[in-house]
C-alpha cells in the first residue's frame, strides 16, 4: 500500500464495514481534488457543498459527493479533459477506477460524470480484513457523483483552502458565508426525488450552532431577489417552510451519514427547527 494512503488511513479508527468504505470514499475524494488542482481546474471553478464542508470546514457528517461551480458562465464547458486528470491522479495511488460522463437526456446548467471503482477490490488494497468483507457483495461499486453548475449564480465569494493529504496542495473554494446561503437554499426549495433531504437540514443547524452568518445576498440572488431580502423577509419563509417539513423523511436521509443517528431521532422536530432558524446570524 502507498505510504501517503497508510498515512491518511490513520485519521480513521474504522471497525465495521461500513466505517471503512466511508474512509475509503473519502481517500478517493481527496485524490481526486489533487488531480484536478494538477489539471488546473481551479482556475476556473470552485469547490463547494457537503464534502467541502466535510474536508475543509471540518463538518461532522459524511458527504458522497464533489460539487463544484464555474466562476463565470460557460454552457459548452464539458468534464474533458478534467475526468482524465482525476482518473490519472487514482491510478498513479494504485486505485483502478473510471470516470464516466453522463449524458443527460435534456440540457441543464449542471454537469454531471461518475467516478466508479469496485468496493472489495480496493477495500483489500486498503488492508480490510477478509471477515468484514464477507458481508461485501463481490459485485458493489463505490460511485462517486461529481456535479459542476456551468452558470453560477452570481454573489458568491471565495477563498482559498489547503489540503494537506495526499500533498499539500491550495483549492478554492466558496467560503463558509456564501456555502451557508447555498445550503440554506438547498434545505428550502431543493426537491429531492420527491423526498427531504435531511442532510440539508443538519448542515443548516450545524452552521447555525457554529455561529457562522448566514449571507443573506447571497441567498436573495440563488432564490431570484435581484432587490435583495430582508431578515424578516427571510425568517417568514424558512418558517413556513419548517411548518411544511416532512420531519421523519428529513431523519430517514440523514441518519446513515452520522455517527450519533439516535441523536437525530430523538431531537429532530418542528420545533428544534424553529428554535434554530430564530438563532441564526445573517450578513446584509
Amino acid at each position: 500500500m502507498n505510504n501517503d494512503i497508510k498515512q491518511m488511513l490513520a485519521r480513521y479508527n474504522s471497525s465495521s464495514l461500513q466505517e471503512h468504505d466511508q474512509a475509503l470514499r473519502e481517500i478517493l475524494q481527496e485524490i481526486a481534488l489533487v488531480g484536478l488542482w494538477r489539471g488546473k481546474f481551479f482556475e476556473h471553478a470552485a469547490f463547494y457543498g457537503g464534502t467541502a464542508l466535510r474536508i475543509f470546514y471540518n463538518l461532522d457528517r459524511f458527504s458522497e459527493d464533489l460539487d463544484f461551480t464555474l466562476l463565470t458562465p460557460n454552457p459548452e464547458w464539458s468534464w474533458k479533459p478534467f475526468g482524465d486528470a482525476i482518473k490519472n491522479e487514482l491510478t498513479s495511488f494504485g486505485f483502478d477506477v473510471s470516470f464516466i460522463e453522463k449524458d443527460k437526456k435534456s440540457q441543464t446548467a449542471i454537469k454531471s460524470a461518475f467516478l466508479k471503482t469496485p468496493t472489495v477490490q480496493e477495500l483489500i488494497k486498503i488492508g480490510v480484513h477478509s471477515d468484514l468483507l464477507k458481508g461485501a457483495h463481490p459485485e458493489t461499486m463505490i460511485r462517486i457523483k461529481v456535479e459542476i453548475d456551468t452558470n453560477p449564480p452570481s454573489g458568491y465569494e471565495y477563498e482559498q483552502k489547503f489540503l494537506s493529504q495526499p500533498i499539500p496542495v491550495s483549492i478554492r473554494c466558496v467560503n463558509e458565508e456564501c456555502l451557508f446561503a447555498g445550503k440554506m437554499h438547498a434545505a428550502l426549495f431543493r426537491a429531492w426525488k420527491g423526498r427531504v433531504k435531511g442532510r440539508d437540514w443538519y448542515d443548516m443547524v450545524w452552521f447555525i450552532r457554529r455561529k457562522i452568518p448566514l449571507n443573506l445576498t447571497a441567498f436573495a440572488k440563488l432564490n431570484g431577489y435581484e432587490n435583495g431580502l430582508s431578515r424578516a423577509e427571510f425568517l417568514k419563509m424558512s418558517k413556513e417552510r419548517i411548518d411544511s417539513l416532512d420531519v421523519t423523511s428529513a431523519i430517514e436521509d440523514v441518519i446513515n451519514f452520522v455517527r450519533d443517528p439516535e441523536s437525530i431521532k430523538k431531537t429532530w422536530s418542528k420545533e428544534f427547527f424553529h428554535h434554530w432558524i430564530d438563532n441564526i446570524l445573517t450578513l446584509p
